[in-house]
This record gives structure tokens, C-alpha cells and sequence, in this order.
């Protein structure tokens, strides 16, 4: 059943290391890489959003998906996180648009550890993934008084935040085409539910 919370894809960054302008676009089995965590999101929330630069090139998103463009600079995820919670002006649930094997049943579970702390943080494989965490509103000090370079575990570990421990295929992202082959290979023979994209 939908929550009243609103998943966000982070998708902000640059694609230096895939060669090309924006990764949320980049094929994956015949998909644009971003559909498949805004897929994951969209079973769980009943708004979702992708949060990006004014200037990143975006696929035609699925009916429905919200952009919401973050400021130019600086260049770093908690740019993303702390605009999408100013923006929803309500709990986030997050995830990278590069990891398209993020389920949502790891989602919910995220979600749900959170309880009253200021996030929830999944862990794969013994590491920290800020960018596949819920975030609350009484998170904002904390992130916002971090530097343009501050290391974002070490920010968010100043949280206190609620761990879940996830698979690490949930976390795994794509920042290289010999990533997206290996996708490509991991994802063969699942069928994902399409949605009509907007407009």
C-alpha cells in the first residue's frame, strides 16, 4: 500500500566515468537506466520525483514523476537530499538513479526502520549507501551545515541514523558501460511493470 512519503532519485551527478552527459538515460535492457529505481520508488510512495541539475538531460519520465531541478552548485549529493526535503517539506525516501536493481521491497524496509530517528540508512555488504536512505525533515541541520566537501557517510553518520541491512544487489550502481554490460547480464529475464511515460 502507498505511503503518504515521497521517493526522490537522486540523479545529479555527472557521468564522467560512462562517457556521456547524464547517466539516467543511459539503456539498460531496453529501458532508460532511471526507470528502474522510479519503478522500485513508485510501488512505495505515492509521489516521486527526480531530483537533478537544471542542466541534466532527463528521459520522458513515467507518468506521474515529478522533476525537480536542485541548485547548480555545489556538485554533491547532499545537494539533492537537502533540496528534496526542503522541496517535499516532508520524510524522503532515496535512491541513486544508478541503481537499477533496488527493489521495493528493500525500500520499504528502509522506510520502515527509520521510525522517529532523522534517517535510516541501508547497508550492503558491511558499507553504508546514503544515497538508498530515508531522510526526515529534522535531518536538514545537520546536512545543510556540511561543506561544500565534507565526506557524505561521515555527514550522514552524524545523524545517528538507523541502519537496515539490505542485499547488496539492491545497492550495486552503474558508473561505467562494463557496469551497465554486467546489468545487463544480471537483469536478463526479469520483466518489469511498464508504465506510460508522461507527456
Amino acid at each position: 500500500m502507498p505511503t503518504r512519503s515521497t521517493g526522490i532519485v537522486l540523479a545529479g551527478g555527472l557521468a564522467r566515468r560512462m562517457g556521456g552527459p547524464s547517466k539516467p538515460g543511459v539503456v539498460v535492457r531496453g529501458r532508460a537506466m532511471v526507470e528502474w529505481p522510479l519503478d522500485a520508488l513508485g510501488a512505495v510512495c505515492d509521489r516521486v520525483a527526480v531530483v537533478c541539475k537544471a542542466d541534466t538531460p532527463l528521459p520522458a519520465l513515467p507518468a506521474g514523476v515529478e522533476r525537480w531541478d536542485e541548485p547548480p552548485e555545489p556538485r554533491h549529493p547532499l545537494t539533492g537530499i537537502v533540496h528534496a526535503l526542503e522541496r517535499a517539506d516532508a520524510p524522503v525516501l532515496v535512491c541513486a538513479a544508478d541503481m537499477p536493481f533496488v527493489t521495493a521491497e528493500t525500500l520499504r524496509a528502509v522506510q520502515a526502520g527509520r521510525g522517529e530517528a532523522r534517517a535510516c540508512v541501508g547497508r550492503a555488504g558491511g558499507h553504508l549507501q546514503p544515497l538508498l536512505a530515508a531522510y526526515a525533515p529534522g535531518a536538514l541541520e545537520v546536512l545543510r551545515g556540511a561543506g561544500e566537501d565534507a565526506p557524505l557517510t561521515a555527514t550522514v553518520r552524524l545523524l545517528s541514523p538507523a541502519v537496515v541491512d539490505v542485499p547488496e544487489r539492491d545497492a550495486i550502481s552503474i558508473d561505467t558501460p562494463e557496469g551497465v554490460r554486467r546489468a545487463e547480464r544480471l537483469l536478463a529475464g526479469f520483466r518489469p511493470r511498464r508504465r506510460r511515460a508522461a507527456g
